[in-house]
């Protein structure tokens, strides 16, 4: 019995239920749901076999259960063990990732083989932003980059955009005008993943210089010199509204909003950063004792991400896309004259992750090299 102090009985009984799929032999306890489990179940007999542990549970017809080795240590309770992410360490950048950004070419990209794509992913990953070079500028060859990923998320600005600064739109990246850091969609309950943008063209004009800033590498800094700042920002929640759209008004559920730091609430890792200033609402629901609290965190904050050692500034130029992580890297752009015209697109944050995780079990895992292999997940994958 001291092999299941690592994981409750009623425990063991319960995932067979919550595994995706189950073998014929587990499908009786499989079909009795958790609900109707006891949760004083004993087993009648354990014993170690050379590849798990075999449980006997009490049925009418007793029903034998093979947990292996592997995912008993993986999923313990007693001691907890920190479950690993099988994604790369992340890179933190400032200003200097100048000097060698991330980038993989249009061809890699689109290469059938999915490599290329893998790569590109998972610089996305580690870095939070990735440039695609050797794009052809038009929009079909954009868009079908964007579809390399998943489905483009359609909002109320469409699905694939192509735009100049005709304010078409109710909003500021419609216009000429200068735009600071932020993140978009932050009016929305769950905003977008990715973001892509490609300049197709700038003509009679300039300006225009794409700004990318590092919410994750501001926020380490914050954490580290202004911890009670760092506090703030990942308590206080921040109302936010789309209006400019006469058959749209956009509110996030709760409309009380999100804080701009947003925590993993199993790891305590920062997860996501959200913050627009130009989309934020009034803050009227803020105790009096903490709005100067809140002005000085978000002064603090700007502060940080407006600091020269954060700001990577790069001219866009046609043939160069540049896809960015929407709840990690921070975009804006300096002011610009002449005709401009950009396209690009959304893609959500869970078709993102999905595309990476079937890449690396190809790629990164140990599924057979075999091309006509079909890959098969077992029900103990760690990952699941």
């Amino acid at each position: 019995m001291a092999a299941l102090k690592a994981a409750p009985q009623v425990s063991l009984a319960q995932t067979i239920e919550a595994l995706p799929e189950v073998q014929q032999d587990d499908l009786p306890m499989a079909s009795m749901g958790d609900h109707k489990i006891s949760p004083s179940i004993k087993p009648i007999h354990v014993e170690s076999k050379a590849d798990g542990l075999q449980v006997t549970w009490p049925e009418a017809e007793p029903h034998v259960s093979l947990y292996p080795w592997s995912w008993l240590q993986t999923n313990s309770y007693d001691p907890p063990v920190k479950r690993q992410d099988n994604s790369k360490e992340l890179v933190l950048w400032g200003s200097k990732i100048a000097q060698s950004p991330p980038s993989v070419t249009y061809e890699e990209a689109m290469s059938s083989d999915d490599r290329g794509l893998y790569k590109w992913l998972s610089k996305i990953d580690r870095f939070g932003f990735c440039f695609v070079s050797g794009v052809p500028a038009t929009t079909g060859a954009t868009e079908e980059l964007a579809k390399r990923i998943s489905f483009i998320r359609e909002t109320q600005y469409g699905k694939f955009w192509d735009f100049t600064s005709d304010l078409s739109k109710g909003d500021t990246a419609y216009t000429t005008l200068a735009l600071s850091a932020h993140t978009d969609n932050t009016y929305f309950t769950d905003p977008c993943g990715l973001q892509l943008f490609h300049l197709l063209s700038h003509t009679e004009g300039t300006g225009g210089a794409t700004l990318l800033v590092d919410g994750f590498y501001v926020a380490s800094i914050l954490k580290e010199l202004h911890p009670e700042v760092y506090a703030t920002l990942a308590r206080v929640a921040v109302p936010a509204h789309a209006a400019g759209e006469p058959d749209a008004l956009f509110k996030p559920s709760p409309p009380s909003g999100f804080p701009v730091l947003n925590h993993d609430g199993a790891t305590g890792a920062l997860a996501t950063v959200r913050w627009n200033n130009d989309d934020r609402s009034v803050m009227n629901a803020l105790d009096p004792y903490a709005v100067e609290e809140w002005y000085h965190a978000i002064r603090t904050w700007n502060r940080f991400l407006t600091s020269p050692d954060s700001e990577y500034w790069v001219q866009l130029t046609p043939g160069t896309a540049v896809i960015m992580n929407n709840h990690r890297v921070l975009h804006g752009r300096s002011a610009f004259d002449g005709k401009r015209r950009m396209c690009g697109a959304y893609i959500g944050m869970d078709e993102y992750r999905s595309k990476l995780a079937v890449l690396s079990e190809k790629f990164a895992g140990t599924q057979s090299a075999d091309p006509g292999h079909i890959h098969e997940r077992s029900v103990w994958d760690p990952a699941l």
